[in-house]
């Protein structure tokens, strides 16, 4: 029996630093709320850096949506990724640039890999 892909780590932060020499990551700025006086609010760039695990080998798709309402959240990122063995620990660094808040609120973050929801999280956005 096959198992389902896990998430390890979920971080929303301001940057991520991949060293060339050591293939390291150094995670900038992590935060789990925004702050705005008024709305909407539009944030300049924030990065979600996902780690998985137990992906079976072969070519997959993750899915990144974020709404107000959990139940019909707008689709942010899909991008495709590549799995060399389950035991693998995949990193991913999906930057979003200019997203904007219609309102104060908790936004709900949706973490789906083909089609399969792994993590429902979320990040509160007020004063």
């Amino acid at each position: 029996m096959q198992s389902k892909p896990q998430v390890l780590a979920w971080l929303t932060c301001d940057a991520v630093h991949l060293d060339p020499a050591t293939g390291k990551h150094t995670i900038l700025g992590v935060f789990s709320n925004i702050r705005a006086r008024q709305f909407p609010v539009t944030h300049p760039h924030m990065v979600w850096f996902l780690t998985l695990s137990d992906v079976p080998a072969g070519e997959h798709k993750l899915r990144l949506s974020m709404g107000l309402d959990p139940g019909s959240p707008q689709q942010l990122i899909e991008r495709p990724f590549q799995s060399q063995s389950p035991l693998q620990r995949i990193n991913l660094i999906n930057e979003i640039r200019h997203l904007t808040f219609p309102a104060a609120g908790d936004y709900s973050i949706i973490i789906e890999v083909d089609d399969e929801p792994l993590l429902a999280t979320s990040i509160g956005v007020g004063s």
